[in-house]
């Protein structure tokens, strides 16, 4: 019986320690999002790929994000442009693989 019920306390504080790392692995990715703008109209921000209220032009990463992006290494969803992160994971809306996206493709997504 002690026995069991030290398996189940192991068990629950193991889960409970996995659940907040799941949760601050997605919170990371979430404060990693890419910011996008409008080539014409800066003033124009926008968190996911777009098109320029004002002018119809299609918005591109930001200036510093173009930067933080030609130094480090990023992954984004194959689905969900917007998800992005530093490392190798998987999309916190779909589950699926992020991929490298290179530096060049990085400002010019459809």
């Amino acid at each position: 019986m002690l026995l069991m019920a030290a398996f189940t306390i192991f068990s629950v504080s193991a889960f409970a320690q996995d659940s907040t790392a799941h949760s601050s692995k997605q919170a990371r990715q979430k404060l990693q999002k890419t910011t996008y703008s409008c080539p014409m109209h800066p003033e124009v921000v926008s968190n996911k790929v777009g098109k320029c209220p004002k002018c119809g032009m299609k918005l591109t990463a930001s200036n510093k994000e173009q930067m933080k992006m030609k130094e480090m290494k990023t992954y984004a969803c194959p689905m969900h442009a917007d998800i992005t992160s530093a490392k190798p994971g998987k999309c916190s809306k779909c589950n699926m693989d992020l991929v490298e996206k290179t530096p060049a493709a990085a400002g010019h997504q459809n």
